[in-house]
């Protein structure tokens, strides 16, 4: 992507690996074995079921949402970013003894929340896409408590993430991952290896 322009200059030594695609397409997945690795990673879906706890919502798949498309609306398409920047401790970064220091944010749907992040760092943006029948399985499989039931459900959430940008951003994506063969092994290695790769490339350029 085009590097968008900086805040502070002193936050930009921070990478932010955003992670975009559909539900159930394997962005969970990849964050947590980044998290393995010993990058920190902060979800937007936690943000927003943190958000529901504190106005004592159902945490359900319509509950969320609704709950995330009223911020959008009330606040910017933004909105869920500007939370998660909220949530950024610049010690807890820096601790991870990484140079540059790195952040993993799991859940990009719109442009403008990729604008926002830019603002505290250096924004690389991988998108991970599957077929939507492998995706519904992926999250029936997950047994979360706003999986969807059923193929209209599944649908229904199909299209709130396409209401609000998400299409553009996986077209506008660094790198893409086709996760319809892979092994869980290989997505993970595969993602491991993109990253990797950005951090490097921005340690010679630093």
């Amino acid at each position: 992507m085009v590097e968008k322009a900086a805040g502070d200059s002193t936050t930009k030594k921070l990478v932010v690996i955003c992670l975009t695609g559909m539900p159930g397409a394997g962005k969970s997945t990849v964050a947590n074995s980044l998290k393995e690795k010993g990058f920190l990673v902060i979800t937007m879906g936690d943000v927003i079921r943190d958000e529901a706890k504190r106005l004592k919502l159902d945490l359900n798949d319509t509950n969320l949402g609704k709950l995330m498309v009223q911020l959008r609306k009330e606040f910017g398409p933004g909105a869920v970013a500007e939370l998660i920047i909220k949530k950024i401790d610049p010690m807890s970064v820096s601790t991870r003894n990484r140079d540059p220091l790195v952040l993993v944010v799991d859940g990009i749907r719109s442009i403008a929340e990729v604008d926002v992040l830019s603002r505290v760092g250096h924004v690389r943006l991988l998108a991970i896409h599957a077929s939507s029948h492998i995706r519904f399985v992926h999250l029936k499989e997950r047994r979360r408590t706003d999986a969807p039931l059923a193929q209209s459900d599944f649908m229904e959430r199909e299209r709130r993430e396409l209401d609000v940008g998400i299409s553009e951003v996986i077209a506008l994506a660094d790198e893409v991952i086709s996760n319809n063969r892979l092994t869980l092994g290989q997505l993970k290695a595969t993602a491991l290896e993109i990253v990797m790769k950005w951090i490097n490339s921005l340690k010679l350029n630093s």
